[in-house]
């Protein structure tokens, strides 16, 4: 079973693009915000890479059907966490939902808004940079540009996060999800986790290592990151991606 490694770059930026359809009468454009998963590529420190491999090659399949017809059944494994994914309440709390129990309502088609905090301020993303954002319902995307570093090892070092006291703020303001184009929405100096603990304590899922977000328009989107229907998991990858009115 051979490892098959990609290349990155040329796929991970056409992935981010437009594509126009027909939404009842009006046009849509469909931007993809995530990263491209591929073998040997790590996500997040100290969580192994995913492999991703052959387990029936097209040679090997061709014993089993007629002259000239062929399969690639494919293999990955990989943790939960890897590339861009979405965090439900039950990868911080044992009682919490799983992904199979997210509704889809939660997750596909909410009503976004970008926060723009790249240059603003240090690492540490506050409370004020929600002030007069209007977050009730909304797909809350916090555009820190650390994205940039995807790929290098600078990803991984002193990546933007939330702070406790924004996490409260968004709590309380009534956001429906939460994501970040960062390494972590925590400080994950803070062994607390406080921003998962607040969030995903009252059902608000958090998608993080977003991409793309500087392609949106602050408001006038609908956001979209589902993951697969897996019982007994809190995190898993997601297509994310924004659709544009």
């Amino acid at each position: 079973m051979g490892e098959r490694v990609g290349i990155d770059s040329a796929a991970d930026d056409a992935a981010v693009g437009g594509l126009r359809e027909n939404d009842g009468g009006r046009d849509s454009r469909l931007i993809d915000l995530s990263h491209v998963i591929e073998s040997g590529r790590v996500t997040y420190p100290g969580l192994p890479a995913p492999v991703v491999c052959d387990y029936l090659s097209r040679e090997a399949s061709r014993q089993h059907y007629a002259e000239g017809t062929e399969f690639q059944i494919d293999r990955i494994e990989m943790v939960g966490n890897t590339g861009t994914y979405i965090d439900a309440p039950f990868h911080r709390f044992a009682d919490g939902k799983d992904l199979s129990e997210l509704e889809l309502a939660s997750v596909a088609e909410l009503p976004g808004r970008v926060v723009r905090v790249k240059g603003r301020y240090g690492r540490a993303i506050p409370r004020e940079a929600f002030a007069g954002v209007e977050v009730r319902g909304k797909a809350v995307l916090v555009h820190t540009g650390w994205a940039e570093h995807w790929g290098t090892e600078r990803y991984f070092e002193g990546h933007p996060f939330l702070t406790e006291d924004a996490a409260l703020f968004l709590r309380d303001a009534g956001a429906a999800l939460v994501g970040i184009d960062s390494l972590n929405i925590d400080d994950t100096d803070d062994g607390r986790r406080p921003v998962h603990t607040i969030l995903l304590g009252v059902g608000i899922p958090i998608v993080e290592h977003l991409r793309g977000l500087e392609l949106l328009p602050d408001e006038g989107f609908r956001f979209s990151a589902v993951p697969v229907k897996v019982r007994r998991m809190g995190a898993f990858p997601v297509r994310a991606f924004a659709r544009i009115c």
